[in-house]
């Protein structure tokens, strides 16, 4: 019985693994490398994902500190005088 159910298995798999291709630009792959690359592919999407998810959280707080930073280095501001001179 469980012989009947790899043959069935690899029967229906086999077709659909050898079909699969995949073409993002210069990159080309087909049978079981494009589904690996589709796999990887999503998986890094869901960690990039992720990683925005986290850095969105902070981002605010990195930019107040980017603000205080530029205020504490940059240098005095220059009034200009105007009007008219006095006598």
């Amino acid at each position: 019985m469980a012989k009947l159910a790899v043959a069935v298995v690899r029967a229906v798999l086999r077709p659909l693994v050898q079909r699969s291709r995949l073409q993002l630009g210069p990159i080309e792959s087909s049978g079981t490398a494009s589904i690996l690359l589709g796999v990887a592919a999503i998986v890094l999407a869901a960690g990039a994902s992720a990683a925005l998810e986290r850095a969105t959280t902070a981002l605010p707080e990195g930019l107040r500190e980017a603000r205080l930073f530029w205020l504490a280095i940059r240098t005095p501001r220059v009034e200009i005088a105007t009007g008219a001179p006095s006598a």
